[in-house]
């Protein structure tokens, strides 16, 4: 029998993967919801290709524009926020959920309360309310695999322990991270960096935003964050290893002195057929890893002097509440002033911590009080950039 999946952000690198994925397991898996932000030609294209049952598109224009280009359409065209909630209360096997940034923390929570599978590929969803997503998760027996590669290596590490052998065998959990285009620059080179060369990741095809916060580590910081609450484990047995090759995706460190490791080619195909055909294991169309070709994997610590984003989103974990929350929103904001051209590369850290200096730590007891978190700190960091401008 096939999968019905869902597919928030299908227009974007994990909706592509996702759906090459389908188009290889055509008898697996059948679309039955597929969103976008803007992108209303593409999302028309994939209609016509998958015939699924509701569309969410970011705007009335965009719905417009949809209805123009599918005259013979018979489902549901939906919009904005309201649209993209209604369509993770769509019943469905498999939800991927890649809409970047804190936009995807509404849909990943209802998509949490369905059951099923949630394939989540939105960081700021467990970064931003971990404890509450989990919490929602676990309620309605929805199993919440993630796709980021880091923490698909350490879910699949940890298979065959139960959570009692869990805490009491493992030592720490380490992702591992490429160090991004900048990993030789010295303090000095990284105050020159350009948008254009904050987004040429070396081993990864991402957008914008994910490159630079790779660029900067901080996308390391909020992966750490992800598997504090993803795996229930405590700060301070996670951390982060360089390294360059991105074969070596996750490692777990056990107190026998072994240590286990998860190892494919960086593609993100491998850890999305592992969600979406959970619990078998289906092709990915990713070339088999050829150890012997690949000659030599190298490692070394990361280096928190340089890139403070590390050291200020493992500070932010430790004072845990709301402060994963302000830091991912502090971020978003120095990111795209930083895209635009407002800010320095380097300034991006300097926005993050200055907001965190001054927030005031607060809980995180319902989504009304991390959305109201999310905004005060994007105001914050709005007035710390006008200060540098």
């Amino acid at each position: 029998m096939s999968r019905s999946l869902a597919i928030f952000g299908a227009t974007g690198t994990i909706g592509d993967n996702a759906l090459n994925l389908v188009d290889q397991h055509r008898e697996r898996f059948r679309v039955g919801v597929l969103s976008a932000h803007s992108n209303t030609q593409k999302l028309a294209d994939l209609a016509r290709k998958y015939s699924p049952d509701v569309l969410v598109i970011g705007t009335s224009e965009g719905r417009e524009k949809l209805r123009q280009d599918l005259p013979d359409f018979k489902g549901d065209i939906l919009v904005g926020e309201a649209g993209l909630l209604a369509a993770a209360a769509h019943k469905v096997d498999v939800a991927v959920l890649a809409i970047v940034g804190f936009a995807g923390l509404a849909p990943a929570m209802v998509c949490a309360a369905q059951g099923g599978i949630l394939a989540l590929a939105n960081k700021e969803a467990l970064v931003a309310a971990g404890p509450l997503l989990m919490r929602t998760a676990s309620d309605n027996n929805t199993q919440i695999l993630p796709v980021d590669s880091e923490h698909n290596a350490i879910y699949q590490l940890l298979q065959v322990q139960t959570q009692e052998t869990f805490h009491k065998s493992i030592e720490k959990i380490v992702l591992t991270a490429s160090g991004g285009p900048f990993r030789q620059f010295s303090l000095a080179d990284m105050a020159q960096v350009t948008p254009a060369q904050a987004v040429a990741h070396p081993n990864w095809d991402m957008g914008a935003k994910i490159s630079v916060d790779s660029a900067t580590l901080m996308n390391k910081g909020l992966e750490l964050i992800e598997a504090r609450y993803l795996f229930d484990i405590d700060p301070d047995r996670l951390d982060v290893l360089v390294h360059p090759q991105s074969i070596v995706h996750g490692l777990v460190y056990f107190n026998d002195g072994s240590v286990l490791a998860q190892k494919a080619c960086p593609d993100m195909r491998v850890p999305l057929a592992y969600c979406m055909a959970y619990p078998e294991r289906i092709a990915s169309g990713v070339a088999p890893l050829d150890l012997a070709a690949q000659g030599r994997l190298d490692f070394e610590a990361a280096d928190r002097d340089r890139f403070a984003c590390l050291a200020l989103a493992e500070a932010a974990m430790q004072a845990d509440g709301d402060a994963p929350c302000v830091l991912n929103a502090a971020n978003e904001i120095a990111v795209a002033a930083f895209l635009d051209g407002q800010i320095g590369f380097a300034s991006i850290g300097d926005v993050v911590d200055a907001v965190l200096q001054s927030h005031q730590a607060g809980a995180v007891d319902s989504l009304e009080a991390i959305v109201a978190a999310d905004a005060g700190a994007r105001h914050a960091a709005q007035q710390q950039i006008k200060t540098m401008r």
